[in-house]
């Protein structure tokens, strides 16, 4: 059925479809929500079980292996990976994409609970949850006032400000960075203890079982019941230091007899500074879904009203992730704005219309807005993803509307009626067009379905290009002929006069000459450009085996640039921000790394470009790596948050403002430093794993050694060096048994002594909105005397004895933190790239000597980026294949034939030596987004061979031209078109190539790629397709050609 011709017949429907289809467009573009990057819901479980004092090697045995073993016999399992600090366990288990993440929750908690009466009975309950990659924070707040000290401030933070942020729809999460925590502290005497004979854990059960409100029984005292509470409770620090304590033997002390009591704040092990002066900070993290620009906005007013309600509280933004969101969102708008422009610019150039420009312009929000109402049914967002999508069509967009509009012009210039040439030309070029938007589709939606995690990516990537791309095909064969056959005025110039009435008079002329005259004819008027680019077709087409030998030899010559290019997976943003992460040696206290964070913000504070530095020392995950877990929670770990001048306003990268950095923090002593945001794809992970650990410690340390030799790469960290000191109490079983003491009982005393009871065991305070934790344990002068702890009394059968007499105390040293992966002992190695290309880096580590020659009980994963990368090459690989395979397809279910198709697809290794070759220039590496322009760029380069192949067919078959004559009319014909849209495409990607407006790291390697590759293609096609044709139809000609005398001598003997 012909659309085109329905729809110049009857304009009203099409109108009213577009106007509805407009509209509904631009309702779900009000609707659609602005994120960063889609959700992705990767069905990673985290398993975290804490038992507080625990040591590494001690939770590895009793906890880890027995979760890691529960946990590995599910299905789908892909990885684990275990990570165990001090008292803290965090098991991950990354599940095969396909598998949904709540089943992968449910059969997580359901191994866990299988093992949990295996796990100590002191270990809190392991708590199950999914990684959100949402689950960063995207804002975070300090807050000072000068009438709050810093324990109401906390307060203030945890409970006005946590439950005035948690009303905004789409907040998450609020958590509190820096500031105290209020408790109780009970100070033992331990001189005191030692001449009452009781002992710490006599005094805390003691507390506990008296200080408490208890509740139970029923009364029915004069006819109605009565509910009995026993309450033995205290308001305040002061009356619990008044209660009396019965001891074990039977007497009884007043608390403040052994021990001081004070109502005060908790141990410091976190802090948050901005700018040097110490403040409370508090992080925001969106749900799942929510929408980044709405939560600031939200958020934002919520402030407002809180510094209304408290106006003595100052509020400063220390770290804002929605910017770069907004800019990106912003700047992909405006490049857009700016693409149709430049398209719509080159239009004009060439036809010099305004009526023909107006009818193509018509065509780009009109293929856009539909799109949208796709987008928003199928739950997309505008993301940077659907944004690049959509900026990357602009070119396309307005393609089909050239080439129609260019063809119904060359119809009007001889002379009919704008009706009669809208029709005229929309039916003529209806099967090229149709072509090529299928084949531009058959490129992209392949990326839909991609596996992997790049593939979830993708999913928005494939079908927004591929919506747009089909509302193209609907303006431009509906609405473009339509507006052209009412809007376009009649030729006025001189008519072309045209042969189709003489020929119909004298068909054997034409079948004569083979179109010789034809040809002639419309050469006469061509421009100077035109004769030289038949000239030049025309030698091709007379030596055709040396313009298809430099064609090949082009080729070849581009595959071997691929060496050549830098391998990445995705280049690193220029945000507005970056981080500096400073670790101490294992065994560092707080005040040592608050010491050490100051020292680097001194050392870095006067770099031109540096805003405002927001230091988070033990806590703040804002910008970590959301697959990192909490590791960050330890007080020998520091954060430094940079906010650096925009991106417009300085000349530098951000990835040499970082190198400034590193060089800057050289002096620091003993500290580790990582310079850039984590999950920022700027380092390069490996891990080594093995059962032994000694023989893997070794292998790491040699490894460790090998890469700091590769050049130019940042900073190394390994998790191989962290060994801490340990308090080693080694039991005399003898002695100990002797006495009636258990190894229990010794542990016991110890943790509470020096550390406290669990939090569970504690006694409270109660107040009106809160519980306050009763802590007791020894003063901190004594918990650093070796001999006092020697002293400590433990209860035994016989009465209480001194811990020196039953055991030996020795200072040894074992290790801080122990990472495993799959049920392995395992090393990690992260290796900052300092904008070196990731694969150059790979390759490096491969070539060391030790690498290639592992131990065999140490096995080699790479981890992060470099595995994603691999998938992700493996899985464009796959796309780019189906790709072609789908525009085959099309194009012989078009044609009706399986041999021309084959011509067609000779344009696409011609567009690769162009995008190679502009990379290179570039200095850019093949990464992700220029393997996205490489899959665009298959799709235009088929599309221009599409529209010669079409018009050469339609000639021989039509009219009747020889092969020579009817390739040379195409050329003629349908260069203008093929010119045109390229520009139009080259024109929309311009801007983004520059890298005008937004951060260009991730577009331009893209445009880049599709530039270089529009050149070469178009130019070659121009002048290689012809000839290819050529081949082709000799084969064709010589299969057929048997076939042909076999009928002919079939005939002959029917008809005698």
């Amino acid at each position: 059925m012909n659309f085109s011709a329905w729809s110049i017949k009857n304009p009203i429907p099409g109108i009213l479809l577009f106007i509805m289809l407009g509209l509904a467009g631009l309702m779900c573009f009000h609707w659609m929500k602005i994120q960063q990057f889609p959700d992705i819901e990767l069905p990673m479980v985290t398993v975290t079980a804490a038992l507080p004092g625990a040591a590494p090697p001690q939770l590895e045995t009793e906890v880890a292996r027995k979760i890691e073993n529960s946990i590995a016999t599910l299905q789908g399992l892909k990885n684990q990976y275990t990570n165990i600090q001090d008292g803290v366990v965090t098991v991950t288990a990354e599940f095969q994409l396909e598998k949904p993440l709540q089943e992968a929750v449910d059969d997580v908690r359901n191994a866990v609970s299988q093992v949990r009466s295996d796990l100590p009975a002191d270990l809190r309950d392991p708590i199950v949850s999914k990684i959100n990659l949402s689950g960063s924070p995207i804002l975070t707040y300090t807050i000072q006032s000068p009438r709050m000290d810093e324990e109401a401030l906390s307060w203030f933070v945890d409970y006005d400000v946590a439950r005035a942020m948690l009303k905004v729809k789409g907040v998450g999460a609020v958590s509190r960075v820096g500031g105290v925590t209020r408790q109780v502290e009970v100070e033992l005497d331990p001189e005191k203890l030692l001449a009452l004979n009781a002992t710490a854990t006599d005094i805390t059960r003691q507390l506990r079982l008296v200080q408490q409100d208890a509740s139970g029984g029923q009364t029915k005292i004069g006819g109605s019941e009565q509910s009995i509470r026993t309450i033995a409770t205290v308001k305040t620090a002061a009356e619990i230091a008044a209660m009396d304590i019965a001891l074990s033997d039977g007497r009884h002390i007043r608390l403040d007899q052994v021990a001081s009591i004070r109502d005060g704040i908790a141990e410091r092990r976190s802090a948050a500074l901005l700018n040097g002066h110490p403040v409370i900070g508090f992080e925001i993290t969106r749900s799942k879904g929510a929408s980044e620009v709405d939560v600031e906005i939200g958020v934002k007013e919520a402030l407002e009203t809180l510094k209304a309600a408290h106006p003595d509280i100052k509020i400063t933004e220390a770290f804002n992730f929605v910017n770069p969101v907004v800019d990106n969102y912003k700047g992909s708008m405006s490049l857009l704005y700016e693409g149709a422009l430049l398209a719509i610019l080159v239009v004009w150039l060439f036809l010099r219309d305004w009526c023909a420009t107006i009818i193509a312009a018509t065509a780009l929000p009109l293929s856009i807005l539909p799109a949208l109402i796709g987008m928003y049914y199928l739950g997309f967002t505008l993301n940077i993803v659907t944004l690049l999508a959509m900026s990357l069509v602009v070119g396309i967009l307005v393609d089909d509307a050239i080439v129609e509009i260019e063809n119904i012009i060359r119809h009007l210039r001889m002379g009919k009626t704008p009706y009669e040439a809208a029709m005229e030309a929309a039916d003529e070029i209806g099967l090229a067009v149709i072509a090529t938007t299928f084949t531009l589709i058959a490129v992209f939606l392949p990326t839909a379905f991609m596996s992997g995690i790049a593939g979830k990516f993708f999913v928005q990537f494939g079908w927004t290009a591929a919506l747009a791309i089909f509302a193209s095909l609907l303006v431009a064969r509906l609405l473009t002929p339509m507006m052209s056959a009412y809007i376009l005025k009649p030729w006025v110039g001189k008519v072309e006069s045209h042969h189709d009435n003489q020929v119909l008079d004298d068909q054997s002329q034409a079948i004569k000459d083979h179109g010789d005259l034809e040809l002639q004819h419309d050469r006469a008027k061509d421009g100077r450009v035109m004769r030289a680019y038949m000239r030049m077709v025309t030698w091709c087409l007379n030596h055709r085996w040396i313009t298809l030998s430099s064609a090949i030899i082009f080729f070849i010559a581009s595959l071997m640039l691929i060496p050549l290019l830098p391998t990445g997976f995705v280049p690193p943003p220029d945000t507005g921000q970056t981080q500096v992460r400073v670790e101490l040696p294992p065994g560092s206290q707080f005040p040592d790394t608050l010491k050490a964070a100051e020292y680097a913000r001194s050392l870095i504070k006067d770099h031109p470009e540096i805003k405002s530095v927001y230091t988070t020392i033990g806590g703040g995950s804002a910008g970590t790596d959301p697959f990192a877990g909490g590791a960050s929670s330890e007080p020998r770990k520091a954060t430094l948050t940079i906010q650096v001048t925009a991106r417009s306003d300085r000349a530098a990268s951000l990835q040499k403002i970082e190198n400034d950095l590193r060089q800057r923090l050289a002096p620091l002593p003993g500290a580790r430093i990582q310079v850039g945001i984590a999950g920022n794809n700027s380092q390069y992970q490996i891990a080594l794993s093995g059962d032994d650990p000694d023989v893997l410690i070794s292998t790491a340390r040699q490894v460790e050694r090998e890469i700091r030799t590769i050049p130019n790469i940042g900073s190394i960290t390994s998790s191989a060096a962290l060994i801490r000191p340990e308090l080693v109490i080694r039991p005399d079983f003898a002695k100990a048994a002797d006495l009636g003491i258990t190894t229990q009982n010794i542990a016991e005393t110890v943790r509470i002594a020096t550390a406290g009871d669990f939090d569970q065991n504690l006694a409270k305070l109660n107040l009106s909105q809160r519980q306050i934790p009763i802590v007791i344990k020894l003063p901190l002068s004594a918990r650093q005397d070796q001999d006092l702890i020697k002293r400590l009394m433990i209860t035994g059968s016989k009465g209480p004895v001194m811990l020196g007499t039953i055991a030996q105390v020795n200072i040894e040293s074992g290790p801080s933190q122990i990472d495993r992966f799959n049920r392995l002992r395992n090393i990690n190695f992260n290796i900052e790239l300092n904008d070196q290309p990731l694969g150059d880096v790979a390759a490096a580590v491969d070539k060391l000597p030790t690498i290639k020659n592992l131990p065999p009980t140490v096995k080699r994963t790479n981890l992060g980026d470099a595995d994603v990368m691999e998938q992700l090459f493996a899985s464009f690989g796959l796309a780019m294949l189906t790709g072609v395979l789908c525009i085959y397809v099309v194009l012989v279910l078009l044609f009706k034939d399986f041999l021309q198709p084959i011509t067609i697809l000779v344009a696409l290794p011609l567009a690769l030596g162009g995008a190679f070759v502009l990379l290179l220039l570039a200095k850019s590496s093949f990464s992700m987004p220029s393997l996205i322009g490489l899959i665009m760029l298959m799709g235009i380069a088929s599309k221009n061979s599409i529209l010669l192949v079409d018009y050469a067919i339609i000639a021989r078959n039509e009219r009747q031209y020889s092969r020579m004559n009817a390739l040379l009319d195409a050329c003629h014909k349908r260069a203008r078109p093929i010119i045109m849209t390229t520009l139009a495409m080259g024109a929309g990607m311009f801007p983004i190539a520059l890298g005008i407006g937004t951060d260009p790291s991730f577009r331009a390697p893209m445009a880049i790629s599709v530039i270089g590759g529009l050149i070469t293609s178009t130019f070659l096609s121009l002048l290689v397709i012809p000839v290819v044709y050529t081949f082709i139809d000799d084969i064709h000609n010589m299969l057929f050609k048997r076939n042909k005398a076999n009928k002919s001598n079939e005939a002959s003997v029917s008809h005698s």
